[in-house]
C-alpha cells in the first residue's frame, strides 16, 4: 500500500494505492481512518478495487460501520471507481444519498475526487 498526499488549498488529501484489496473488515476501514488521520490527513481517496465487494452488499453492514466511523471523525471519504457492476437499488439509493452529503462520495475519478474534496 502506498499514500500519495495531494495538497489543494491547503487541505491535505490522502489517496490509497495498492493492487490489493485493503479493507475486508470494518476494522480494516478503522485502521486506515486512524493511520491516515494521525498522519494529518483529514480527507481520504481509496479506489473501489480496494475495497471488499461485501462493503456493497448494505446487507452485510460493512459499509455502514466503516462510513459512520469516518462521520464520526469527520474525515470525508471519497471512493471512486466504476460501481456499475454493484446494480442492487438499494446500493444505488445509497450512493446517490451519500453523493449528496459532503463527507462520503463516490465518484469516478481521482481528478473528480481532489475537486470535491478540495471544497
Amino acid at each position: 500500500m502506498k499514500i500519495e498526499s495531494h495538497t489543494i488549498n491547503n487541505i491535505n488529501i490522502a489517496e490509497v494505492l495498492s493492487e490489493e484489496i485493503i479493507i475486508n473488515h470494518a476494522e480494516d476501514g478503522l485502521d486506515l481512518l486512524g493511520n491516515l488521520y494521525y498522519q494529518g490527513f483529514d480527507k481520504i481517496i481509496i479506489h473501489v478495487q480496494n475495497i471488499t465487494p461485501a462493503f456493497f452488499d448494505l446487507k452485510t453492514g460493512i459499509a455502514g460501520e466503516i462510513l459512520q466511523k469516518f462521520s464520526n471523525y469527520r474525515v470525508s471519504l471519497a471512493i471512486i471507481g466504476d460501481f456499475s457492476p454493484y446494480q442492487s437499488k438499494s446500493i444505488k439509493d445509497f450512493i446517490y444519498e451519500s453523493n449528496k452529503s459532503k463527507h462520503i462520495n463516490f465518484l469516478g475519478s481521482t481528478a473528480e475526487a481532489l475537486t470535491k474534496l478540495a471544497n
